[in-house]
């Protein structure tokens, strides 16, 4: 399918400066005053994180349960585009094009540290041995209901835009079947400035993850003593530089570029697991994790910690719920404007396949092998983690002990920029979509528009690199954002299946005339 680009549409000028504007005011608020606002935001994390956290996990398990719902029912029947239709891409490339929009460079931040944060909680000691558990949390936090969120809305966006083709991509023409004519009116302004707001907060504190590994790397392989603020900025500009040309280059460009991420990716996977001689270690612990996984699932996904002993879902779960949901604003258009042809059972199966299957190898591989390192006295990273705090150079020793270790930096450099162009160009094409009042299934966003885009996303995470202490405070920012963006999330999948069991009676009533 050919696409067009548009600047006959009249762009929305309140949606795209509003939010913007107040994050701008939020960053220069938190650089002058950096200890009054992170109490104060840390007080409004505090009352949803602790007050209302049950609301986060209800919402976090009772999506997943729904997306195999509509999965497995008549709903997943529905072809996103016309009831004939092919898919638009090939399975490969949509594939590769979900999981890497879905997931940023902090997925190998986390692959190889996440365990160390958990081996230390005490929630783990009160549970059983670091080898049992610590492997255990990173699956869980990055796995089905995360990519659970993502899908059942990528579904109901792909039923909005290629079924209904609707000529508003906002998260309030989601919610029509639901408010009708106040989509139009003050609740649906509402909730495309949430989404919007949302996104920007997440983009911004989701470049400063895992951006200083890789000002730490380039250091490493340079031996450079330089300021990890002048490195952390010249990665981002280059990283915008990627995933512009690649934005701009359309759909096409896209593909070519989650490609190339997919085969670094699992490339790095395959040489960590076959050469770093972890390899039993690493198969073993992965599969035992995934069993204690899958047969505590449910107790996992509902631990609140009622008596605050450790205070574990609350520190981890319900943040990672939060997090999730806050990108939800951004993946889910994406994939679901790249699955027209597929149906709603293909898009969800096969979104879990590809999304949730790579993100556990990243973790099963990565993570193991460090573990592996640990727990059998070759290593002590857990020390030394405890010694300085500094979680990148940690990672960094981590890389130094496997065989040909300044080729795998260069690696994991080059893959970590992969992830984030191939990420950050879908948001910033989903956030352009939110420039416009009406856009055609047919239509892109004009290019001046993406390119004020792929600039705005990047440089928000530049002025933060000079208040190192906001970046804390805007992910507080986010997770207080999820709040409104779970009933958000809940609207949007009733208005699917309202209109989806809508479309069905129509589909059959045509069939008998």
């Amino acid at each position: 399918m050919r696409t067009k680009h548009t600047s006959e549409s009249k762009i929305d000028w309140m949606i795209t400066l509003v939010p913007l504007g107040i994050i701008i005011f939020l960053c220069v608020l938190f650089f002058l005053m950096p200890d009054q606002s992170n109490l104060v935001l840390g007080k409004i994390r505090f009352f949803f994180g602790d007050t209302l956290g049950s609301y986060y996990l209800i919402i976090g398990l009772g999506i997943f349960l729904l997306s195999l719902y509509v999965a497995g029912s008549k709903y997943g029947n529905i072809v996103l585009g016309k009831p004939d239709e092919k898919p638009q891409y090939s399975f490969l490339i949509w594939g590769a094009m979900m999981f890497t929009c879905g997931l940023a460079a902090d997925i190998l931040f986390y692959s190889f540290s996440e365990w160390v944060l958990y081996a230390e909680d005490p929630h783990i000691a009160e549970m059983g041995r670091i080898q049992e558990w610590a492997g255990v949390f990173p699956l869980f936090h990055w796995s089905f209901i995360p990519w659970g969120f993502y899908l059942l809305l990528a579904a109901a966006f792909g039923f909005m835009l290629h079924v209904r083709n609707c000529e508003k991509k906002k998260y309030s023409e989601a919610c029509r079947p639901l408010l009708g004519k106040h989509t139009d009116g003050i609740a649906g302004r509402i909730i495309d400035l949430l989404a919007v707001f949302a996104l920007l907060a997440g983009t911004a504190t989701t470049f400063s993850v895992a951006t200083p590994l890789m000002a730490a790397l380039i250091a490493e392989l340079l031996h450079i003593e330089i300021s990890r603020t002048i490195i952390n900025i010249i990665i981002l500009l280059v990283t915008c530089v990627v995933y512009t040309y690649s934005l701009l280059h359309g759909f096409k460009g896209i593909g070519i570029l989650a490609k190339a991420c997919i085969y670094l990716f699992f490339g790095l996977m395959a040489y960590v697991l076959l050469f770093g001689g972890e390899t039993k270690y690493i198969i073993e612990t992965g599969l035992s994790s995934l069993g204690k996984m899958t047969q505590n699932f449910l107790e996992l996904s509902t631990f609140t910690d009622p008596l605050r002993k450790t205070s574990f879902p609350q520190t981890w779960t319900i943040y990672y719920w939060a997090y999730w949901m806050v990108w939800c604003v951004a993946a889910p258009f994406f994939i679901g404007s790249i699955s027209r042809g597929r149906t709603v059972r293909q898009t969800i199966l096969g979104g879990y396949v590809f999304g949730v299957g790579s993100t556990l190898t990243s973790f099963i591989v990565l993570g193991n092998y460090s573990m592996g390192l640990q727990m059998t006295d070759k290593a002590d990273f857990i020390a030394k983690y405890l010694e300085n705090g500094d979680m990148y150079g940690m990672i960094v020793d981590m890389i130094k002990t496997m065989p040909g270790a300044p080729v795998v930096m260069v690696a994991v450099l080059i893959t970590m920029i992969a992830f984030y162009a191939t990420s950050f160009d879908s948001i910033a094409l989903t956030a352009s979509c939110y420039s416009y009042h009406t856009l055609k299934d047919d239509e892109q966003p004009n290019k001046g528009i993406q390119l004020m885009w792929c600039i705005l996303l990047i440089l928000l995470p530049i002025a933060l690199l000079f208040a190192e202490s906001s970046m804390n405070n805007l992910q507080s920012v986010s997770i207080v954002a999820a709040f409104p963006i779970g009933a958000v999330i809940v609207m949007i999948a009733a208005s699917f299946l309202k209109d989806a069991k809508k479309y069905q009676s129509e589909l059959g009533t045509d069939e008998k005339r």
